[in-house]
């Protein structure tokens, strides 16, 4: 979960980056291949008017109620395609309001029927119709419940259709929603290849997150799921990749909430939601040892990126800020500097950040992109920023191509997409590419090995990209990570593939939330 929201219960999830110096060119552009046109910003969940035939005139005036099916409107609707619907299969959905007042939720119609992760109030989806109900406690602890009923079944996988909310028994809010079922990928042809799974091994406990390779050891980081299941690092030897073996689980007694992972020389740096950095000795790989937490007391470390001699460490609380370490001697960081960006109070943190060529580019979630100079540790100023309504920067990595400085940025949020941005000039930061998938899915992490862009994109699984163009990403390789059926997986939005590194070794390493620690090879 992203750390100052885990306390909304949100579950967002975050990890670090890295870059590596491999290049490939896998597409060489023909003399006849047309000039890209310039993109348009558009915001992540992208404004659509609801349409449906069982909508209300306003969306405040809600007709139906969250109880009786019949007090929808589902004149014009194809109920027979509706009635034809599968009851099964884990679903995203994106609800509107309005044309500019969206959200995402999920849930499942399979195993487990759930909304929201909690069991369904109500399940009645067969010949009868679709009609479903789900309850959760909102922030004032009020009781809320929400009733859907399918209205069209637009493609294979796809179902829309009306909801109404109900706040302590009373509509109050209605609007539409368009459902897909995320096993049931319909897009077109991308031309990639698929990559070779080369083995799979699960987590013990929690949510397994981040991941980091070094020293023929693959350090997975993970979340508490839950109050059953503790998070903690997980050491397995990648000596083999064919063959990973669990050698060492480490948690600390309240502290194991671990979102990022890094590791220089000997030493393994863990981003923990309470206690900021803790540094581990793994001179020996197979068994890390504790050294220390930094910067002292309580403070949350979402993620943590090493660059040379510097340690960046972003922390979303108690003060949004960015921690800067000298680790010149790995097992000994020192602390130079905290790092902010202007922003309003309690809206904004960075969530992550890439450092490149003495400059820090920061996923400052709802303030937007920010890159910063940081040649001094005591002054960094803010050189540009890309931000557009709605957003929330989550992701990125940089390097150079054709000459110029390209970013490539992610969001996490439904409809999360993969933005191209030409930061040559950090004052005019421009969109030059973008790549989208299906809307109700979103991006978490992304790795730049040369022109080769690697992406764990949740319920997409990963996609590597060739972007030697990178006004024109190229899709190359895929793998579907993402399984309904496994027993570990939920209705959330933040399922599938999470964390993914490619240290190098001819294989790619991804972290899946519900299967685990995954090794592919490297297309």
């Amino acid at each position: 979960m992203t750390s100052s929201l885990r306390i909304l219960g949100t579950g967002l999830f975050a990890c670090a980056l890295s870059l590596s110096g491999c290049s490939h060119n896998d597409s060489v552009p023909g003399p006849s291949e047309p000039a890209p046109k310039p993109p348009v910003e558009r915001t992540d969940y992208i404004d659509v008017v609801p349409n449906e035939p069982c909508m209300d005139a306003s969306y405040a005036k809600p007709s139906a109620n969250c109880s009786d099916p019949a007090s929808f409107k589902l004149t014009g609707c194809d109920l027979k395609a509706v009635g034809a619907l599968e009851p099964s299969g884990v679903y995203q959905a994106i609800f509107r309001y309005n044309a500019t007042s969206a959200f995402g939720t999920g849930f499942r119609l399979d195993t487990t029927p759930s909304f929201l992760g909690d069991p369904l109030v109500r399940n009645e989806v067969g010949p009868q119709g679709f009609f479903i109900t789900g309850e959760i406690m909102n922030s004032q602890l009020r009781l809320q419940r929400y009733a859907l009923a399918g209205c069209r079944v637009p493609a294979p996988g796809h179902i829309t259709g009306c909801f109404v909310r109900c706040t302590d028994g009373v509509p109050d809010y209605s609007g539409t929603f368009h459902a897909q079922r995320m096993n049931l990928n319909q897009e077109e042809s991308t031309g990639a290849r698929d990559m070779r799974l080369v083995s799979e091994s699960a987590i013990p406990e929690g949510d397994p997150v981040d991941v980091y390779v070094t020293k023929g050891h693959a350090y997975v980081v993970s979340l508490p799921r839950g109050t059953k299941e503790a998070g903690g690092l997980n050491v397995f030897n990648v000596a083999d990749p064919a063959h990973p073996t669990l050698v060492t689980r480490v948690s600390l007694p309240n502290d194991n909430y671990w979102n990022g992972v890094w590791a220089k020389g000997d030493a393994l740096y863990v981003a923990s939601a309470d206690s900021g950095v803790i540094v581990y000795d793994i001179s020996n790989p197979a068994s890390p040892q504790y050294v220390r937490a930094l910067p002292g007391g309580a403070i949350d470390v979402h993620t943590v990126f090493v660059d040379g001699d510097r340690l960046y460490a972003m922390s979303p609380s108690p003060n949004g800020e960015t921690l800067l370490f000298d680790v010149a001697s790995p097992l000994e960081p020192q602390l130079l500097s905290r790092i902010s960006v202007p922003r309003e109070a309690g809206v904004s943190y960075p969530h992550d950040a890439f450092a490149y060529q003495d400059r820090l580019y920061v996923n400052h979630t709802r303030t937007g992109y920010v890159v910063m100079d940081v040649t001094r540790p005591d002054e960094t100023p803010v050189l540009g920023r890309y931000a557009f309504d709605g957003q929330y920067s989550h992701a990125n990595a940089v390097g150079t191509i054709n000459g110029r400085t390209i970013a490539f940025e992610g969001g996490e949020r439904f409809g999360a997409h993969l933005r191209v941005l030409d930061v040559t000039d950090p004052a005019k930061i421009r969109l030059i590419g973008e790549v989208k998938k299906r809307p109700q899915t979103s991006i978490h992490n992304m790795v730049l090995v040369g022109t080769r862009l690697y992406v764990a994109w949740y319920h997409e699984g990963v996609r590597v990209f060739d972007v030697s163009r990178p006004e024109q990403p190229k899709e190359i390789a895929a793998f579907d990570s993402f399984q309904e059926a496994h027993p570990r997986s939920t209705d959330s939005l933040y399922q599938g593939a999470i964390g993914i590194r490619v240290p190098g070794d001819g294989h790619v390493y991804v972290v899946d939330l519900s299967r685990g620690l995954l090794v592919l090879a490297e297309p």
